[in-house]
């Protein structure tokens, strides 16, 4: 895949995304704000029908007391009369009821003429009794206007302590909120307008948060009145934020959602990046492959040209040379085969292994002394420190084997001195240890993350002849985890490197 075309994929995803966040958060923020004015709506509402509620209360019973006893004939009986035991919320319906003309009252009197009046006919009558009832209605009116007065001029004087039923409040608030469809638990306060709080709820609450939070809902007490002396009824909701969020749980899966698209598209771009990575590693390694088998390929066929050729002699030493130059390129080329052959080894997920009851030590030793001959003819020392006690494991012979000779071929490819390399084995636990120390040029710290990855080579420096596909660490990484053990290296430039394998002895292996 073109770079271009990555880079093309990248940026339409990243707008995609962008642009799916956005509207998410929109339409979040719109669900959010609807659910709140709905809310606002509801407790503005109850508010303004409590305090009409407490003001048509107040007059009504005032009015009911100041009623209370007058008789338009002079009898004892009373126009108006108010429940002591009737219901609160009732108030309005039960004065209102019993100021209702009922069919009773409204039965049509028996008409007559009478002479009492001393109208003898149906028009002077009719007359005389419309007259009789505007004095009537006079007179009343006249009553309540004179008791409206006084109820208006002494509630101006006196204090909202005074005219609150601070009982009743609570019951109004609680009811006219339920009917509203608020039910989330509130707190409130009675308020001057200086802010003064005359009297708060006693509920276990911290009143501070009533002056501080931002939720706090304001009414006007007596609405209809005009005095020097307001007060206000403040509200707050503590539990409102929560309402909020839980209203809009119907938004939980497709939030959930843009999190898995979210999710997916890092990991969409990160196999993207790590594809192309490894195209490109993919095709250094068939460069490099190439080049490779090149350099035998020629050497073998310029021999048997040679061979061919009538104009060379065909002396036994020419031979003895010719045949030593197919001989060890051939053998070059089937290493290098070898070697990409190991690719295979990564496309498995099953076990490759074929595992047999091995001593390590023997086995190690064995290596070291085949590779010493290699180590030797650049001046270099092979060092053995086989301590180990408990050295028999189940391993792959043949694979373990190129794992320890891999090892060691690389200390002695990237060593620009006489290498000094250290073989030890040692026992931790139920776990056998196998350390390779090299004092060669060393591997840098942002390579030694990478030195297993398949086709990644480490910067050789000023080291121009190693050759290689990439392909070696990772291969001996690969082994060692199919033989339930670990690998880890540590280098320091210029100093040299160690190579620290941890396989389960047998013991450990049946456990």
């Amino acid at each position: 895949m073109k770079r271009s075309t990555i880079l093309i994929l990248i940026i339409s995803m990243i707008v995609t995304f962008v642009g799916l966040i956005i509207l998410q958060i929109r339409y979040v923020h719109i669900n959010a704000e609807m659910i709140e004015n709905q809310f606002n709506e509801s407790v503005k509402r109850s508010l303004f029908q409590t305090v009409i509620l407490v003001e048509e209360n107040e007059a009504l019973e005032y009015l009911g007391q100041t009623l209370e006893g007058i008789d338009y004939k002079g009898n004892k009986n009373k126009l108006l009369t108010l429940d002591p035991n009737s219901d609160k919320f009732n108030t309005i319906d039960s004065v209102s009821n019993k100021l209702k003309l009922t069919d009773e009252n409204l039965k049509r009197p028996a008409i007559r003429l009478s002479t009492r009046h001393g109208k003898a006919t149906i028009e002077e009558t009719s007359r005389y009794l419309q007259e009789r009832f505007k004095q009537n209605f006079s007179r009343s009116k006249t009553i309540l206007d004179q008791a409206v007065f006084r109820w208006l001029k002494e509630s101006d004087n006196k204090e909202i302590s005074d005219r609150l039923n601070f009982e009743e409040l609570d019951l109004i608030l609680e009811k006219v909120f339920a009917n509203n469809g608020v039910e989330l638990p509130f707190f409130y306060s009675i308020v001057d307008k200086q802010g003064k709080i005359i009297y708060k709820c006693n509920k276990e609450f911290h009143h501070d948060h009533l002056s501080k939070s931002r939720n706090v809902y304001t009414q006007k007490l007596f609405p209809s009145e005009d005095s020097g002396r307001s007060a206000y009824l403040q509200v707050t909701f503590p539990t409102k934020q929560n309402y909020i969020l839980n209203s809009m749980h119907l938004l939980l899966p497709s939030m959930l959602l843009v999190i898995l698209v979210l999710v997916i598209f890092i990991v969409a771009i990160i196999i993207i990046f790590r594809q192309k990575q490894l195209n490109n590693m993919k095709n250094d390694f068939v460069n490099n492959m190439t080049h490779e088998f090149k350099t035998p390929i020629s050497s073998i066929s310029l021999a048997s040209q040679m061979l061919q050729d009538p104009s060379v002699g065909k002396t036994p030493q020419t031979l003895t040379h010719i045949s030593n130059v197919i001989r060890d390129e051939t053998k070059r080329l089937s290493f290098m085969v070898e070697k990409v052959l190991q690719m295979a080894i990564f496309e498995k997920d099953k076990s490759i292994l074929k595992l047999n009851e091995i001593n390590i030590n023997n086995l190690i030793h064995e290596i070291a002394k085949n590779f010493s001959l290699k180590v030797t003819n650049k001046g270099g020392q092979i060092t053995t420190k086989l301590n180990a006690e408990h050295d028999i494991a189940l391993v792959d012979e043949v694979h373990f084997t190129n794992v320890i000779f891999n090892l060691m071929d690389n200390a002695l490819k990237y060593c620009d001195k006489p290498l000094l390399l250290t073989l030890e084995t040692w026992n931790e636990k139920d776990n056998l240890l196998i350390s390779i120390e090299d004092n060669g040029i060393g591997i840098h710290k942002e390579d030694l993350k990478r030195v297993f990855e398949k086709f990644y080579r480490v910067s050789t420096g000023n080291l121009h002849n190693v050759k290689g596909f990439g392909l070696g660490l990772a291969y001996v990484k690969k082994i060692i985890n199919e033989h339930r053990g670990n690998i880890k290296v540590e280098s320091e430039i210029n100093i040299g490197t160690k190579f620290t394998i941890t396989i389960p002895t047998l013991k450990n292996y049946e456990l």
